[in-house]
């Protein structure tokens, strides 16, 4: 009897493992389909802080109708991706052309680039005197811009503008039904678990898009007030011109979204992009390229002073409530699995592992160790 129990059990472990199996490949066929359902999913919930507020307009006593509200949202998530892809991305392509066409220019002797090869051949013994470390920097920023042309942006467009229209039709239709109907998503997910735990998967998945909704909000806020930050301190102080300054910033505050790794690339490329454009276009403020970088350098730190300080605590502490220790040992984690991508999704995907467990597994020690207010968290 006991043997004939043991079977049972293995017999039940090898066909869960089966249909785990056949789901992970059905997902790995159709990922496509799963990316273009995620992405809708986040702009849902990215769409979703506009829907509440919008429908507290009301007009005698009612609000619009919910597939009104829906279409108006997506606009205008939509219409301000649109913006600044048309308006500021030019700008950040004519600053690293110039920037690449400038470090083609004969400098003066004893000029910056020569002073930075100098010192860096005094500190590192065994150097020869023609070691050359800014050089391949600019080349590469040269490179970035050679075979830019009209027919060669008209062809790379041609090639992907069907893949780009399926995908963006497709993610804007699912939205409009996300969006419109909040507890969608929750449905589609809860339509394929088990009876006796649809009521916590309903539960986990509104804890989910609650904090996700936040966090992603929070993060598009982050990242334009680090790009404003930057932009008005190297307009007005460091004195660079309004589009070096528009697009400078845009990067800076575009590659804040990369946790640790990101700030740190933005501060060292517009520190060396704003050298390199006084230099060749003789901007910035009218003093020796070494105040000049240092200047820079300092309203690049203070864009960060105030984004760890005041908008990264505002934005993980109300969102996925997760300590700093947490986030750094995550993405840690996250970028040894999956680069500058995985450490993006680390986030997200670490919020809602958070949210499952404080769901599912809150009796078990490691989990109530780790995340003692989670239970409370959750509810928040």
């Amino acid at each position: 009897m006991e043997k004939q129990s043991n079977i049972n059990k293995l017999a039940g472990y090898l066909i869960n493992l089966g249909i785990t199996a056949a789901i992970l490949l059905f997902c790995w066929y159709f990922r496509s389909t799963l990316i273009y359902v995620v992405l809708s999913f986040v702009l849902s919930l990215i769409c979703r802080p506009l829907i509440k507020g919008m429908r507290r307009l009301t007009v005698k006593g009612k609000c619009a109708p919910d597939w009104l509200l829906a279409v108006v949202s997506i606009f205008i998530v939509l219409g301000g991706l649109i913006l600044v892809i048309t308006q500021i991305i030019p700008v950040v392509v004519n600053i690293i052309r110039d920037a690449s066409l400038f470090s083609d220019m004969h400098l003066p002797e004893g000029n910056l680039i020569d002073n930075i090869n100098g010192w860096i051949v005094s500190l590192i013994p065994g150097l020869t005197p023609d070691f050359d470390a800014v050089g391949p920097i600019l080349n590469y920023l040269k490179g970035l811009t050679a075979d830019f042309s009209i027919t060669g942006v008209l062809g790379s467009v041609v090639s992907v503008v069907a893949d780009v229209g399926v995908g963006l039709f497709a993610v804007v239709f699912i939205s409009f039904f996300f969006v419109k109907d909040e507890g969608l998503f929750a449905r589609i997910v809860t339509a394929l678990t088990p009876d006796r735990i649809e009521a916590s998967v309903a539960d986990a998945i509104a804890d989910i898009e609650h904090l996700l909704s936040r966090y992603f909000v929070g993060l598009i806020i982050e990242m334009a007030a680090v790009a404003l930050v930057d932009f008005l301190g190297l307009w007005a102080v460091a004195r660079i011109g309004f589009g070096y300054a528009l697009g400078i910033g845009f990067i800076a505050g575009l590659l804040n979204i990369i946790p640790y790794v990101g700030p740190l690339i933005g501060e060292v490329l517009g520190v060396l992009l704003c050298v390199v454009l006084k230099y060749g276009a003789g901007v910035g403020l009218d003093v020796n390229i070494w105040m000049f970088a240092l200047i820079v350098l300092a309203v690049m730190l203070a864009a960060q002073l105030i984004d760890n300080f005041v908008l990264q605590p505002l934005i993980y502490s109300s969102s996925i409530q997760s300590t700093p220790l947490e986030i750094f040992i995550v993405m840690l984690m996250a970028g040894h699995m999956g680069g500058a991508v995985g450490m993006l999704a680390a986030i997200p995907a670490y919020t809602v592992v958070r949210v499952i467990a404080g769901r599912f597994f809150y009796d078990k020690k490691i989990v109530r160790r780790l995340m003692p207010d989670m239970a409370k968290e959750i509810q928040s």
